[in-house]
């Protein structure tokens, strides 16, 4: 039977782990409040740009640009995968990662010859090299603030291969995020650019179209957006 000095002795080491534990839970508390903060300051620019991008590839130009030129047949195809270095955050890396194998095995099924990947987070990119897949670029080790520098070059890798027609089609999986206790994997077509129901529904770029070519209309909507994006 264990003395009272022993008892004494285990009681004071679980309240010093205890104290340990939730100096960890605040720093991880406030980590997670700065990351939503700069995660809801981001999300609007983001949508702007995809319904900027929807808008333009519904314009009637003489000059197109590479990346909203659509091909009849995909025979190579490009993967940007997002997920994050370290573990612990439950079904957050697995459900990305099972969705984009999904969709990689849907394009062996279909015949597409190759697919090129490009892993952001060590995560993804441990995944697809034991998955043997065709990983073309990476970044890892980003951090709780990512910054732009860092991403360009990975990312740019498929970009420049999909203008140089090497690739017909890129997407992107990523894990959007909604509440602490929901996460949404998706799955989105990133390049050729497109529209979607969600990015840009039919009546509203039925709407708009109607109206852009009043000059004044153009020069008071873009007046407006431009300047609520910048603030």
């Amino acid at each position: 039977m264990a003395s009272g000095k022993e008892i004494r002795t285990k009681i004071l080491s679980v309240q010093n782990t205890r104290k340990i534990t939730k100096a960890m839970e605040m720093v991880a508390a406030s980590k997670m409040r700065k990351a939503q903060e700069r995660m809801k300051a981001a999300r609007p620019y983001g949508d702007k740009i995809r319904r900027i991008a929807a808008n333009l590839s519904h314009a009637n130009s003489e000059y197109r640009h590479p990346f909203l030129t659509r091909k009849d047949q995909v025979n190579n195809a490009g993967l940007i995968v997002i997920t994050t270095d370290k573990g612990l955050c439950g079904g957050l890396n697995t459900n990305v990662l099972r969705l984009a194998l999904g969709r990689m095995k849907e394009w062996d099924a279909a015949g597409v010859k190759k697919t090129r990947v490009t892993c952001v987070g060590n995560k993804g990119l441990g995944f697809m090299q034991r998955m043997g897949a065709d990983v073309a670029s990476k970044v890892t080790a980003l951090g709780d603030t990512p910054h732009l520098e860092k991403l360009i070059g990975p990312i740019k890798v498929l970009l420049d291969a999909f203008s140089a027609g090497e690739l017909d089609v890129v997407y992107i999986a990523y894990t959007r995020f909604v509440n602490t206790m929901k996460q949404e994997p998706v799955l989105e077509q990133l390049l050729p650019t497109s529209p979607t129901p969600n990015w840009w529904s039919t009546n509203c770029w039925c709407a708009m179209s109607r109206h852009w070519c009043t000059s004044r209309w153009r020069r008071t909507w873009l007046r407006n957006n431009l300047r609520a994006w910048w603030r």
